[in-house]
């Protein structure tokens, strides 16, 4: 048996790729977007009570990782890459139905749209529902999850003086916090793990409508070189 589903929305995010994205939502809270709700769900009246809740689980889609063959087993980014692991042991993009979770800030709401913070999406996500986070019911005091039992360590990020004055002229040109996005995502370190980068290789990501470069001047840092309008 089969079922189909509709978006009730799309998120527009800071993140205009997968790279350098967190792996888990509120890992980066200065990362915002915005969720555009589609006809009939952009009348006020499905989004009145909202404003009473501070977070909501949003289910969407991984719509650029959907495959046509199901995978069994995937290799979770946790384990470095190189270890395989059952899908439903794992929050791995590869997914059945290709269908992802987030919990996230709700920092406003408006007929049609909803403000959000600590976003984990790629630009352009399709959502497929939107539910209220309950504490009481949501947040499990003595839940276990041996494979990811705490959140990843983090490593320290340094700026070129130069890129720290251009993330700071595109901050106040954006109105975001793009010095604290950028350093909430590179110090969880997106490269995958099993790479051990050279000084001179140099990493680039998308974030709003800018390209942010560093490398890995010594193990365990990160430096940034250039944030600068995206080609």
């Amino acid at each position: 048996m089969t079922y189909s589903v509709s978006p009730v929305g799309f998120v527009r995010s800071c993140f205009k790729e997968k790279f350098a994205i967190p792996r888990q939502p509120h890992l980066a809270p200065a990362a915002r977007g915005v969720l555009e709700l589609v006809a009939p769900y952009d009348n006020g009246d499905a989004v009145q009570g909202l404003e009473q809740v501070s977070h909501v689980w949003l289910l969407f889609l991984f719509h650029q990782a959907l495959e046509d063959k199901p995978r069994l087993k995937v290799r979770p980014p946790r384990l470095g890459g190189n270890q395989s692991m059952g899908v439903f042991a794992t929050r791995a993009t590869h997914r059945p139905n290709g269908i992802g979770q987030s919990v996230v800030k709700l920092d406003k709401v408006e007929p049609g749209r909803l403000w959000l913070s600590g976003i984990d999406l790629l630009d352009g996500t399709p959502v497929l529902d939107i539910k209220p986070y309950v504490p009481y019911a949501d947040s499990v005091a003595d839940a276990i999850n041996r494979i990811a039992s705490a959140a990843p360590t983090l490593i320290p990020v340094e700026w070129d003086d130069a890129a720290l004055r251009q993330a700071n002229q595109h901050a106040l040109r954006l109105n975001e916090p793009l010095v604290e996005l950028i350093e909430q995502c590179l110090a969880q370190d997106p490269r995958p793990a099993y790479q051990i980068p050279t000084p001179e290789r140099r990493y680039g990501a998308q974030l709003w409508d800018l390209d942010v470069r560093w490398h890995y001047p010594q193990s365990g840092l990160i430096r940034v070189l250039e944030v600068v309008p995206a080609a």
